[in-house]
């Protein structure tokens, strides 16, 4: 297997996955490794987070129930299923709830995915900011890919392509009944407000919807 190398004097090693901000296990083990870590946590719309997550799935199993039916315990009485992982990982309040057990709020960043996408500049200078590094990456270091609606990386003295996300990254999503999309913004609205408590940071997510 493959195995991280030392860090030397004058690195920062990093090391990232989606899982772990849900695992319940992980902050306990993190905190047992290196009580000292910085931690940073990107977050999106829970509603549009689930929506990609199922179009991810869905991608590599065609043949998987729709949206609507898994979003679902019962329909008809709008039961949203919150034991669906797609669901489940938008509950960012009940994750952060087990995380501050082991860290004090001071030592994680959040960053706003919708932010990243229109002002990834502004978004990196709040990482560079919290990990205490020189401002090094600014607004010349990205380009907007208007085929896939994110950024791109570029270095400003190289000429060459920008370095963009993959295929699986950008992709159109299936067209969700609107009467679904209106019974999880509901859902996740109260959980939303215990987060942007919890964490001091309105990310605007009601308002996103209403301009929408």
């Amino acid at each position: 297997r493959n195995v991280m190398p030392k860090t030397v004097d004058g690195q920062i090693t990093m090391e990232k996955t989606p899982s772990y901000f849900v695992t319940n296990e992980a902050p306990k083990r993190i905190h047992s490794m290196a009580k000292d870590i910085k931690l940073i946590v990107v977050v999106r719309n829970p509603v549009t987070r689930a929506i990609s997550d199922y179009t991810q799935t869905l991608s590599k199993k065609p043949e998987i129930p729709t949206f609507e039916v898994l979003a679902f315990k019962n329909r008809t009485l709008g039961l949203i299923d919150a034991s669906w992982s797609a669901i489940r990982i938008g509950l960012y309040a009940l994750h952060l709830e087990n995380w501050l057990q082991f860290f004090p709020l001071s030592q994680i960043l959040f960053v706003s995915g919708e932010r990243l996408i229109v002002d990834p500049a502004g978004e990196m200078a709040k990482v560079q900011d919290f990990l205490g590094l020189t401002r090094v990456v600014t607004e010349k270091h990205f380009y907007f890919n208007k085929t896939k609606g994110f950024p791109c990386l570029k270095k400003p003295e190289d000429s060459g392509a920008p370095r963009c996300l993959g295929k699986s990254k950008g992709r159109t999503h299936p067209r969700i009944d609107p009467d679904v999309i209106h019974r999880l913004r509901k859902f996740y609205k109260p959980f939303n407000v215990m987060f942007y408590q919890m964490t001091g940071q309105d990310f605007q997510w009601e308002q996103e919807e209403v301009d929408k």
